[in-house]
C-alpha cells in the first residue's frame, strides 16, 4: 500500500471520528439499532412460517398416515430428540436452526479451505458428527429414563397385592424409590385418582403417556388388576420385574460391547491424526497437503470419511433402551 493511500485512510478515519464526536451523530448505534430491528423482523418472518408449518404439518399427519422415507425418519428422530432434551422447540423451528447453524459452518470452513465445493463437503460431514453426537446424547438420557422406570416398577411390585394405587402412593413417602425426573409423573397419578376426579385407567393411561412404552407391561396388568382383581392374582406383576432384570442384563452387555466399539474406533482414529500432525513437520508433505488443491482435497477426503465412519459406528449400535436396533 502507497503512502498517498494510507494517508487518505488514516485522514479519512480521523475526519469520520471526530465529526462522530463533535457532532454526535453515533453512527454506530444507529448502525447497531437498524441491525438489531432488521434482526427481529427476520426472527419474527421465520417465527410466523414456522408456525404455519407447524399447524399445516400437523393437519396432515392428523388426516394422512406419513410414510416411512427420510424425511419421516429425519421428524421422528428430531421429535424425540426435542423430548429427550426437553426443549421448547417444535419440529420447524429446530430444522431453522439447523439450516442457520449450516450456513455459518460453511463460511467458517470457507476462510480456511478458499474452495466452495470443499467447504460444504466438510461442513456436511461435521453436520453429520454434531448431529451423531445430539442422537447419542438422547439416548443416553432415554437409558437413564428407561432405568428410572424400572427401578420404580421393581419397588412398587412387591406392594400391588394391596392395590396399585396404594403401592406406588407407599413408594413415594421414600424418595429414594422413584427418581426425581419421572417422580412428579406418579405424584400427578396420585393426584388424578383421588382428587381430580379421574377413573383408575384415565390415570393410568395418562401416567402411562408419560413415561412411554417401557411402562405399556406395567401399565395394561394393573389396570387389570385394579378391575379383575382376584387371590394370587398380584404374581402378574413377577413377570415385570423379570422382564426388568433380564433386559437389564441385555443392556449391560451391549453397553460392555458398544463401549469397546467406540473405543477402538477412536483409538484408530487418534493413531491416524498422530501420524498425519508428524507428517506435516515434513516442509514440502506440508505444502502439498496444506496449500495445494490435491491435498485440499485428500484432506477433505479423509475427513469425511471419518466423520461418517463415526456416524455408522454409532448408527450400528442402535438403541440401548429397547435391548435391541431401532
Amino acid at each position: 500500500m502507497s503512502s498517498e493511500v494510507q494517508m487518505a485512510l488514516t485522514l479519512g478515519i480521523v475526519t469520520f471520528v471526530f465529526i462522530n464526536i463533535f457532532f454526535e451523530v453515533r453512527f454506530f448505534e444507529g448502525l447497531r439499532a437498524y441491525a438489531l430491528d432488521l434482526l427481529y423482523h427476520l426472527l419474527e418472518g421465520v417465527g410466523k412460517s414456522n408456525a404455519q408449518r407447524y399447524v399445516a404439518r400437523r393437519r396432515k399427519e392428523a388426516v394422512t398416515k406419513s410414510k416411512e422415507n427420510f424425511i419421516s425418519k429425519y421428524n421422528n428422530i428430531v421429535e424425540t430428540a426435542i423430548m429427550d432434551f426437553n426443549w421448547p422447540l417444535t419440529l420447524e423451528s429446530f430444522t431453522s436452526a439447523l439450516a442457520v447453524t449450516f450456513v455459518f459452518l460453511v463460511f467458517a470452513v470457507l476462510l480456511f479451505m478458499k474452495n466452495l465445493t470443499l467447504s460444504v463437503t466438510i461442513a456436511i460431514s461435521i453436520f453429520i458428527v454434531i448431529i451423531t453426537a445430539f442422537i447419542m446424547q438422547s439416548k443416553s438420557l432415554k437409558a437413564e429414563r428407561v432405568a428410572s422406570i424400572m427401578d420404580a416398577e421393581d419397588v412398587i411390585c412387591p406392594f400391588a397385592h394391596e392395590g396399585v394405587l396404594v403401592a406406588i402412593k407407599k413408594v413415594l413417602e421414600s424418595d429414594e424409590h422413584i427418581s426425581d425426573n419421572i417422580r412428579p409423573y406418579f405424584v400427578q397419578f396420585v393426584n388424578n385418582c383421588e382428587h381430580n376426579g379421574y377413573s383408575f385407567r384415565q390415570a393410568m393411561e395418562v401416567l402411562n403417556r408419560h413415561l412411554g412404552p417401557k411402562f405399556d407391561n406395567f401399565a395394561k396388568k394393573a389396570i387389570v388388576f385394579e378391575y379383575n382383581e382376584r387371590k394370587g392374582m398380584a404374581d402378574i406383576f413377577l413377570d415385570v420385574t423379570d422382564d426388568n432384570a433380564i433386559l437389564r442384563e441385555i443392556n449391560r452387555k451391549k453397553d460392555k460391547a458398544f463401549r469397546k466399539m467406540n473405543r477402538d474406533f477412536m483409538l484408530k482414529t487418534l493413531i491416524v491424526a498422530l501420524f498425519f500432525l508428524y507428517a506435516l513437520t515434513v516442509p514440502d508433505f506440508k505444502a502439498f497437503m496444506i496449500e495445494s488443491t490435491p491435498g485440499k482435497v485428500i484432506n477433505t477426503i479423509l475427513l469425511s470419511v471419518v466423520c461418517i465412519s463415526f456416524a455408522r459406528c454409532q448408527a450400528l449400535q442402535g438403541d440401548l433402551d429397547t435391548g435391541g436396533p431401532e
